[in-house]
């Protein structure tokens, strides 16, 4: 099911799976998204992981519409994403809930800013990979 061209299950593989456990593929499955390079350091993002995990995904994407930070409007899309990728599993969307998140270092934008007497001092505009996982709850 997985592999260097293949890294996340198809929803054919998920289905044969289901069928030779004898349950639905929405029993098994944990459907995740990834939004990578995202502007905004780790440790700021990490505030915005806090109060949505665990939650149901209504709520989560609610409390994520009237949030003040940045990296809030990338986990919303990041649940979107994993809330439809489910919906089209036939997962019911009013059960499912935010399971995993995570929060990784991303690559750094460098950049220079001119200084005094022709010098150049780093600046390193840090981004982060954050990753969603939703489940149905039973």
């Amino acid at each position: 099911m997985g592999g260097r061209d293949h890294p996340r299950c198809r929803r054919a593989d998920i289905e044969a799976l289901g069928a030779a456990v004898g349950c639905l593929p929405k029993d098994i499955a944990k459907f995740t998204s990834a939004v990578n390079h995202s502007r905004g350091s780790q440790k700021k993002a990490k505030l915005v992981a806090d109060l949505v995990r665990g939650k149901d995904c209504l709520a989560a994407t609610n409390m994520l519409e009237f949030s003040t930070k940045r990296a809030a409007v990338a986990f919303k899309k990041c649940i979107q994403a994993a809330v439809a990728d489910a919906e089209q599993l036939g997962a019911d969307s009013s059960e499912l809930f935010v399971s995993e998140v995570s929060v990784d270092r991303g690559m750094h934008i460098k950049r220079f800013r001119p200084k005094d007497r022709g010098r150049a001092h780093p600046i390193l505009k840090r981004t982060c990979n954050i990753t969603v996982s939703v489940q149905e709850r039973s």
